[in-house]
Parts: structure tokens; C-alpha cells; sequence
């Protein structure tokens, strides 16, 4: 049986004909939302064929900066992933990223481009509770904050039904890796940016395909510069090499495992520590202690050891017996250099426009300089 080819989308509950849209504002019956008119313009501008789109990166390191994507280089992206989920005609995707930035206008592209039934809402830290309660789905992507709402709701039945689940925009914290275990539908963490068209590479979180390493889709070739840093060049990239600031161990040309980024290295007494790595052990350390709590760690002026590594916890200080089991376990599985000098108490850590933890904002809030 030839499966129909939807003519329509759903946007916040409300129908919107493909038809509709490619005369948008003209055909438009009813006042639409910020966030909604932005969403129907690009899919207007997709189904009139335009070919580049101006775009702003994230932010999560940086100042967000203008980006211009060729209608090809998306198409190439939304095709791989497409083809490496088996999606297509009559399969459900539920689109609740923020549809200005690359990750939830990536989820519009794929299903333009294979012809899939799109609900639209706006970004929700449960994006259940903004569709009807028998929506049936096939396919999302969602924020760590947004998977941990949906799974705290008692959510798993839901997402259990999907054949595949994107993890993105910030990475996975113990506690919630932990949570995924019991899930069916997989769960892939992604690797990827603006730059790219969103992600490049997957790496696989629950089940016995669950790794520590991310895999790289087919034809995007990769390499390290001398920081040992990710570079990426295909389709995607318009054939332009990109070099980012990741540092990885390359095992071979389709596969890596994540290290950290090159530019959250502290210089600490003449040692590099990175970041990335004594937060890993932090969040565990946390969650062992029953605080599962955000956290970074940034170096700080020293005068001593030039920078100091300083944890950053969010939240009330932690009791001092708390405190001292949490240090305690990072002497154990810290180098000396490695071990925070001090733990710094943040009621609100600072996020970007797509929900990541803003570092360099967090600490300027705080008046205190970056790494």
C-alpha cells in the first residue's frame, strides 16, 4: 500500500497546509506567536526553494556568530540521517528544539525531505505536555534537560514507541545515562555544529550497542590538527575544512572517542588539566553522593599555580559532611594538580538561547574571569 505524502503540519496544536505556508503571511487566517511565525518562515522559504539560510551558532563557547548554510549542504545532512534511521513517508516526528538554531531546523529539513508527519511545538522542558495525549511519534530530538522531564513524567511508555531518540546540546550526565538504561528505543548522544549542519557522528547511550566512542557517518572525512584537535570535511561542510576545537582520539577514520575541548584546558603549576575530564569525575562523585547537581570547573587566577582549578556547583552549599565525602572521593581519583582548590556555590547557572550551559556568562555573572 502506497503510503500518503502529508499535505500539512501541526504547529503548536493548530493545522498548517504545506499550501498555506508557501504563500505565508498572505494565506494566513489566524495570528501565529513569535516562535511560530519564525518556524513557518523557514519551512516557506524550504518549500520555495531558496537556496542558503542565514543562521547563528549556539553560542555555548562564545560569542554566537552569523553562519550562511547552502540549501545542499542541508539536504546532504538531513539525507544521512534519513537513511541511517530508515525514516520516510508516514513516520511521526516530533520537532521541540528551538527551530532558530541548527538542531531543531535540522528536524523540520528531515521532515520536509523525507516526507514525514510534523508536530511542531514550541521548546518545552516536556514537550508531552504541549501535544495531545494519544500523539503517537517515531522520531525526536530533544535537550538532556527535556529527556529528564519526559522520563521524571513517567514518559518511557511514550518514547518507547519511537524507532530512534537525538541527544544533543549539552552533554549526558551519569544520573541521566544511568536513566536511559531501561529504555528500548534507542538513544544516541550526537557530535556535531552549526558549522556542519548539525551532527556528523553518533555514539550510542543505552543498550548492548551502547560505546564510549562516536561514530562518524560515511563520506565526511576526518583528521587532527597539531592540538590533536577533530577536523571534518564533506558534503555538509560544503567540501570546506573545519577544524574544531575538540580534542579526540581518532581510532581510526570513522571513529573517535571525546576528550575535551582544546580551549577548556587549564594551566595549573605548569600541568594542563583538562576541564572537561575532572568534571566528568565531579558529576559522578556528585551523583554518588546523592546530589546530582549541573557542574563545571574552570581555572582561576593564582598566584601561585598561574590558574587554579575551581569546581562550580549549582544550587545551596552543600552540608559540610556532604562536602568533605564529595572531596574525598576526588582526591581518590584525582591527580594533585587535577583537584579543585575550591568549590564555588551558584544559586543559577547562566544558559544560552538553546538551553547549554553558558560558562563564560555564568562566570561573568560572578565577576570572575574565563578559564
Amino acid at each position: 500500500m502506497t503510503t500518503a505524502l502529508p499535505t500539512s503540519l501541526l504547529l503548536n496544536g493548530r493545522e498548517f497546509s504545506y499550501a498555506a505556508i508557501q504563500q505565508y503571511p498572505a494565506q494566513l487566517e489566524a495570528p501565529v506567536n513569535g516562535y511560530e511565525a519564525k518556524a513557518l518562515d523557514f519551512i516557506r522559504q524550504w518549500l520555495n526553494g531558496v537556496q542558503e539560510f542565514q543562521l547563528t551558532t549556539s553560542g555555548s563557547t562564545g560569542t554566537p556568530q552569523p553562519i550562511a548554510l547552502r540549501r545542499r549542504q542541508l539536504e546532504a545532512s538531513a539525507q544521512r540521517t534519513g537513511d541511517f534511521f530508515d525514516l520516510g513517508p508516514g513516520d511521526r516526528a516530533l520537532v521541540c528544539l528551538n527551530c532558530e538554531y541548527i538542531g531543531g531546523l535540522m528536524m523540520l529539513v528531515r521532515g520536509l525531505e523525507r516526507n514525514m508527519h510534523l508536530t511542531i511545538v514550541d521548546p518545552h522542558a516536556n514537550p508531552f505536555e504541549l501535544v495531545a495525549p494519544d500523539a503517537e511519534f517515531d522520531f525526536a530530538a530533544f535537550v538532556p534537560l527535556q529527556l529528564k522531564a519526559v522520563l521524571a513524567a513517567g514518559l518511557a511508555p511514550r518514547l518507547n514507541q519511537m524507532k530512534a531518540i537525538l541527544l544533543g546540546g549539552a552533554p549526558a550526565d551519569t544520573t541521566l545515562q544511568t536513566e536511559l538504561q531501561p529504555l528500548r528505543v534507542p538513544v544516541y548522544l550526537t557530535y556535531g555544529m552549526t558549522e556542519t549542519c548539525s551532527h556528523v557522528a553518533l555514539r550510542r547511550l543505552n543498550g548492548p550497542e551502547a560505546s564510549s566512542t562516536y561514530r562518524v557517518f560515511t563520506g565526511i572525512a576526518t583528521g587532527q590538527d597539531e592540538r590533536g584537535c577533530l577536523t571534518l570535511r564533506g558534503d555538509v561542510t560544503d567540501d570546506q575544512l573545519i577544524v574544531t576545537n575538540d580534542q579526540v582520539n581518532l581510532l581510526d577514520a570513522h571513529t573517535f572517542e571525546w576528550l575535551g575541548r582544546a580551549d577548556f584546558v587549564i594551566n595549573s603549576g605548569g600541568v594542563k588539566v583538562p576541564a572537561e575530564k575532572v568534571e566528568l569525575v565531579l558529576d559522578v562523585a556528585l551523583a554518588e553522593i546523592g546530589e546530582s547537581r549541573r557542574c563545571f570547573v574552570a581555572g582561576q587566577p593564582d598566584a601561585r599555580l598561574g590558574q587554579a582549578v575551581t569546581a562550580f556547583i549549582e544550587g545551596a552549599a552543600l552540608a559540610p559532611a556532604l562536602e568533605k565525602q564529595l572531596q574525598g572521593l576526588l582526591a581518590e581519583r584525582l591527580g594533585r594538580y587535577e583537584q579543585p582548590k575550591q568549590l564555588r556555590y551558584v544559586p543559577e547557572f547562566q544558559t544560552t538561547a538553546t538551553g547549554k550551559l553558558d560558562r563564560p556568562a555564568t562566570l561573568r555573572s560572578l565577576h570572575l574571569a574565563g578559564h
